[in-house]
Parts: C-alpha cells; structure tokens; sequence
C-alpha cells in the first residue's frame, strides 16, 4: 500500500509560479500552497521566472524535497527584465539585472533602438527561451547608465513590478479636485477647529495623516470619578475624495501602500492628495475622521466615538523637537512654543498611562536598531546613522495604537465585514525550535505550547542584561509570523490585542481607506460595498485553494463539512491577499534599493577594517554587522582558518572542533573589507585575528574562486566546491541551513593544504 501511494504522488501534476534562483535551478510555488517543487537546471531552460506551469512530481532529490518536470507551459510572465545591454563578438544580449531569470536575452540589432553598450535597459520578450535556445527580445526604454543618480530606484520599481505611474484617468481626476476645503465639504462635520490639534513626524516628512491632542478630564459621576484623558487621534479623510470605485481609486488599489525609498517616495495617492488636500498641513482647514477617546489612569480606553470633522492644525512639530521640549520645558525648543506646552505635556501624561496597559498585556516590545540612510543632492551616500525612537515616537505610537483598537472594536461591534491587521502566534514548529534554543543557552524559562506574547516579553526583560541578549532577542522575534491584512480577525499576538486594524494612514495605505469608509457605513447605518477592484489573477487562482485548506483545517467534528465564504467575503478576503501581497512587495523593493546603495558606499572602503557584531550564523560562514555603519557581510567559513567548524542550528553557532573557537550571535569580531559585488548585492569581510593581522589566507585555488566574478549564492546546503564559495543577496531573507553530519561539520582550509578534504553537510529532512 505504502509503495502505491508514493507512486501516486510521483505521478501527480500540479500547477503553480516558477520561482528562479540565480543558480541556475528553481522552484514551482504551488497553488495549493504544499511544498515547492524542485525544478533542476535542464527543467529550467524552457522556463523563466514568474511563468505558469504544469509539472509532474517524478521523484525525491537529494534533500527529500518533491523534484518536477515541466509537462506544460501555461501562462508566460508578461513581466519585463531590467539588465545591461551587452556586445559579445557581434551578438547583442541584455544581462539580466534580477539573476533569478537564469538566461540572458538575445537582442537582434534592429530591436536594440537608442540603447549603447553598457546603459541599463528594459526588456519586452518576443520569443520566449526553449531547451535549445535562449529568449529573444526588443529594448522597449533606455534607463540610462549604471552610475547615474536615482538608477538603483529606476531599477527595483521595475524589477518588482511597483506601480509607478498615474493613469491618465487618474490624473485627469486629480486635476479637478479643488485646492482647498470647500464650503460643501464641512456639511454634516463636527468643527473642531478651534481644538489645538498638531501634528509629530520626522524632519523630512512631507505628508501628514495624522494629528493628536489630549486635555485632562473627569472620567465617572460623583464620587466615582477619577481623573483621566481626553485623547483626540485626527486622521485624513481620504475617503471623502477618493470616490469608491474611481479611477484615483483604482490606482490606489493596484499600489495598496506608498512605497519609500532614500530620497524618493513613490505615492499611493496622486500628490495634490498626498502633499495637498489631504496632508494635514498646519494653519489650513482639513477633513479628518476623528477618534475620540476617554483613557483613564491605569491606561485603559473607557469610551470612545468616531465622527467626520473639521480641523485645523495649530502646529508642525518634528520627533527631535517634541523630544526635547518633554525633557526640558524651559530649553531653547520649549521657548519658541510656549502656547503648545500644556498640550505636549498631556500627551506625555496620556502616553505613560497607555504605556502601563501595554505592559499588563504582555505586549511585545523588543528594541531595535534600525537605521537611515543619508544621502547628498546626488544620490550618494553620505553616511548610515542609527534611527532613534525618542518618547516623541513613542507617544504617536500608543495614540495611533489605541485608535487602531478602537476601530477594530467598532467595525466588530457594527458586526460590518471588514480588514483586520492580523498577527498569529508562533507555529508549532518555531515552538520547538526556540524551545531547544532556550533550553541550551540555559536561560531557565521557556514557553507554552500556546504561548501568550507576555511569555516573550518576560523572557526579553529576564535576559536584557546579559551579554547574548541581542542572540536571544533575535531568536524570539524569529519566531515569529508576518501579520497580514483579512476580514477574518483571530487577533494581534504580537501587540497583544484581541482586535486591530489599521485606520490611521489612509494616504498611503489601502486598508485605512477601506477602513475609513466601513466606519463612515456603519455611522449612517448602511452597508459599505467594495467596487469591482482589479485583483491580479494569480491572487485569484491561490486564493480558492488557499480558503479550501483553512476552512477544512477548521472542521473539529468527523464528517463535518466547512462553510464556504459569501461572495462578499470573498472579495474582502481577496482584498486583503492583494494588500498584504503589495505591502511584500513594497518592503523588498526597499530592501533591494538599500543593499545597492550599501554596496556602492563600501565600495570606497575596500581594505579597510572595521570592529562588528556577529548578526547570523550559518553553516557556512558568519554574517557580521559594522559598529560604524550597520552595513552587514558575509565572513565565509573558508576564511576562519585550519580548522573544521560544526554547525548547530539549535545553539545558533559555529564550533571549531579541534580550537573549540565558537561563533554566535552577539560575538564581537574585528574584520577588513575584502570583496564587494554591486550587481549581486554582496559584501565579504575577511576576519582579522586579535593582533589585527589576517588570518591564514586560502590556498591559491580557492582565492582564485572566491575573487572570482561568477561567484554565486549559496544553496541551502552550502556545499563547498571551487564554484560554490558564494555569498548571500543582501536583500534576501537569512537561508536555512542544514545541521552538520555526524562525524563533523565543515572544513576550513589550513594554509598550503588545498588538497584538504571537507566534510558533507548533512541532507536536511
């Protein structure tokens, strides 16, 4: 029986995307969300990322994963490639900038127009590849060439398909919108304009969607009373302007989110919304949707209401500003505000309050670096500087929480369909996973098989002070999922909500509009309808096989069948995919664009040394973030010296077993510059011994391989041949790596000793 059905699997077909990998293979993410199928080089030649196929499973390879052969080619991408027109003894080809194509394009010469050798261009495909030839295409625009400023935005907005530019519909529609606040307009609105409202953002913003204020009242009657806040959370009312279903609408849908980059900001909105009518400027009459809300003194929300208003912003303050005026209210930034003290002052009051709610919940609250990246007039990099949250950053976050929740509570309370900002718990799996971590770095706490997000936070305060707490922080917030967009709430694990959403950036998010307009429903006590919205077809094919599997993952009683989705939910459901798609979408745009901006910077630091950290570890190297300037590279574990070093993903470490030399999340290392590639998104650092000489180099094969120009990424067994000394893409997420096989892991050179064996890595199961 068991032979029958293994051999029915084998000959099952199946459809899905191909997902390329710059080695050469690739993989077919199915619809039906099971496990990737492997597809070998030959399979790919015929194929291309992002092309529909049909495969049949045909055996196991070596890893245990499913391996396929292409039986059907069913929908070619209609993406277009981005890479360097090239001139090879006559031949013209397009070098693809995305390495995940494999192939390169041929260009017969008439097709390659205005483009000159070397400049970056884009691609339109005429002849797709076959097993015997490679694609054929015309140059459909010239981008320009590689150094010029911006190209690296240029580049990823058109590698990931990001939505760059206005229908002409959309921006006729635009155009007719009026310039400012209109007597029609303010109907029907409570105004507040008389109410101090002001707006806290960065330095460099250039919209503002949202603004706060909070006076000190009585919350209760008599005796029972006790003193508490008024806390007011104005937001942007996009929805009065974009109309549903309109072609602004439209465009704001297929976008679903703003996407930033260093020095440009690729809108959701057209800017006469965005930087215009819906920028809640100061001194200006604005539309807002108001959060009214009375916080008591042990932080808890005891009321709230929404209503469309008038305002008008008395103030523009920045972070760096209110931080400093919180701190001293007799100080320079203090005295050019004197009105607005007070005002700042609750907010302050508010904020310490709502932080103690926030603290009975559990909620997750890890500190983190993140950074910014500084640019001149160029596009160059000045420098990279660490992004701190003041208690400014921290008072706009408890407020925009609180109204967050209290517009989740209201759709729910409206019983309206609606999109929740969902964040589920850990998986079983990643349970296990941190459970051992825990376990062997002796810590002395652990978690449930259900765990609550108060378990995490009390593991992050019990060990803060340790010298692994960044190790033990970075395996805790690993842990986690992705939080998603759907009209099926199950909660925030994370912030510790029961219900959440997001209303308080409609200018550059989908959802808050969508969330603006089911209030607005709800208050006139109607139904909010969404409009025939374009949802790319492959959002479409994943999502009825995706629902099939979560409604019968749900059945508890044998027998029992699941309910399928109304056709309204559906479309939410479909909404929310697409959202959360695009928000992806936006994040590994960013990504890309600042690993090439960090390449270019370092390449002007080639041979210098640096102190760092040790940010992760894997079975074939370390990756180490600068002190100076959090850009992160690879130290392969060719370049730790004669030594074999053992992998154990529990522990997270690299363990040499004859020195016992270890690597681990949180080791301080000092390490020089020795190797960037721009076009791979890749820095390799050589590690430096304590005297800050180097270590002992390769022998002369493996230098030859590791300088060389081909180099490519590691699989996830980072086996070791002279082709496979390759580093990771920046921009991608962390591979995972296999466990080391019995005898021992990985073998580093010795000098002089390039006949030196090493020891396999153990197949993953």
């Amino acid at each position: 029986m068991k032979n029958i059905k293994q051999t029915s699997a084998l000959l099952e077909e199946v459809e899905g995307i191909v997902q390329g990998h710059r080695d050469g293979h690739g993989f077919v993410i199915r619809d039906d969300g099971e496990s990737d199928i492997y597809l070998p080089p030959n399979e790919m030649r015929a194929v291309l990322h992002k092309d529909r196929v049909k495969v049949r499973i045909v055996r196991s390879d070596r890893k245990g994963r499913p391996e396929g052969r292409v039986v059907e080619i069913m929908e070619r991408s209609t993406q277009v490639i981005i890479g360097r027109l090239l001139c090879e003894s006559g031949i013209w080809i397009v070098a693809p900038e995305d390495k995940r194509y494999g192939q390169d394009v041929m260009i017969p010469k008439a097709a390659t127009g205005l483009a000159k050798v070397g400049q970056v261009v884009v691609v339109e495909l005429t002849e797709p590849p076959a097993l015997f030839g490679q694609p054929v295409g015309r140059i459909k625009e010239v981008l320009g060439e590689m150094d010029d400023p911006g190209m690296e935005i240029e580049i990823a907005v058109r590698k990931y398909d990001v939505p760059h530019e206005f229908s002409d519909a959309c921006i006729a529609q635009a155009r007719a919108l009026p310039d400012a606040v209109r007597d029609q307009d303010k109907n029907h609105r409570v105004d507040l304009t008389d109410v101090p409202l002001v707006t806290i953002d960065g330095e460099d913003a250039r919209d503002f969607d949202d603004a706060v204020y909070c006076e000190p009242v009585k919350i209760g009657r008599g005796k029972a009373a006790v003193s508490g806040w008024r806390l007011l959370v104005a937001i942007a009312d996009v929805s009065h302007y974009v109309e549903n279903g309109s072609a602004i609408d439209i465009d704001a849908y297929d976008r679903a989110t703003s996407v930033y980059f260093p020095r440009r900001v690729i809108p959701m909105l057209p800017e006469k919304l965005s930087n215009g009518l819906c920028s809640l400027n100061p001194e200006v009459e604005r539309l807002c949707m108001v959060c009214d809300m009375m916080v008591s003194p042990d932080g808890e929300v005891t009321a709230y209401q929404f209503y469309p208003a008038l305002m008008w912003s008395h103030a523009r303050f920045t972070y760096t500003e209110v931080a400093a005026i919180l701190a001293n209210t007799r100080g320079p930034e203090a005295s050019r505000r004197k009105e607005r003290i007070p005002d700042l002052m609750n907010l302050h009051d508010v904020y310490r309050a709502l932080l103690k709610s926030r603290a009975r919940r559990g909620a997750v609250d890890f500190e983190t670096v993140e950074t910014q990246i500084v640019c001149d007039d160029a596009g160059h990099i000045e420098k990279i500087v660490p992004r701190t949250r003041n208690d400014a950053h921290k008072l706009i976050e408890e407020a925009m929480l609180a109204a967050n929740v209290c517009s989740a509570d209201f759709i729910a309370q409206g019983k309206h369909v609606g999109l929740y900002r969902v964040h589920e718990g850990p998986t079983p799996e990643k349970i296990e996973i941190l459970r051992n971590f825990l376990k062997i770095t002796g810590i002395g706490m652990s978690i449930s098989d259900d765990p609550a997000p108060g378990e995490f936070q009390a593991i992050a305060n019990a060990t803060k002070d340790r010298p692994d707490a960044q190790q033990i922080h970075t395996m805790l917030l690993r842990s986690m999922q992705q939080a998603i967009y759907t009209p099926e709430n199950s909660g925030h694990f994370g912030l510790a909500f029961d219900a959440y959403t997001h209303f308080t950036s409609p200018i550059r998010r989908y959802p808050d509009l969508l969330v603006h307009r089911v209030i607005k429903a709800i208050l006139l006590k109607s139904k909010y309808q969404l409009p025939n919205l374009p949802t790319p077809g492959e959002a479409h094919a994943k999502l009825s096989k995706r629902l099939e599997k979560n409604l019968a993952s749900r059945v508890k009683e044998p027998g029992q069948k699941p309910r399928k989705p109304s056709v309204d939910m559906q479309a939410w459901q479909a909404a929310g995919l697409h959202c959360s798609a695009n928000e992806r979408r936006a994040d590994e745009a960013s990504r890309d664009v600042e690993a090439w901006l960090k390449c270019k910077y370092m390449r002007e630091h080639l041979g210098e040394e640096f102190s760092g950290v040790v940010s992760a570890v894997t079975s074939f190297g370390i990756f180490v973030t600068l002190d100076a300037m959090f850009v992160e590279g690879l130290v392969h574990i060719t370049e730790l010296g004669g030594e074999y070093y053992r992998f154990d993903e529990a522990r997270q470490e690299l363990r040499g077993e004859r020195t016992g030399m270890r690597y681990v999340l949180g080791t301080r290392v000092r390490v020089q510059v020795s190797r960037v590639d721009l076009d791979g998104r890749r820095i390799d650092f050589r590690l430096l011994t304590e005297t800050d000489g180097l270590l002992p180099r390769l022998s002369k094969d493996r230098d030859l391989a590791h300088e060389g120009t081909d180099r490519k990424v590691f699989d996830d067994d980072a086996s070791q041949t002279k082709a496979g000394l390759r580093s990771r893409n920046m921009a991608e997420p962390l591979p995972r790596a296999g466990a080391p096989k019995r005898a021992g892991g990985i073998k580093t050179p010795a000098p002089g000793k390039a006949k030196d064996k090493t020891r396999k890595p153990r197949r993953r199961s």
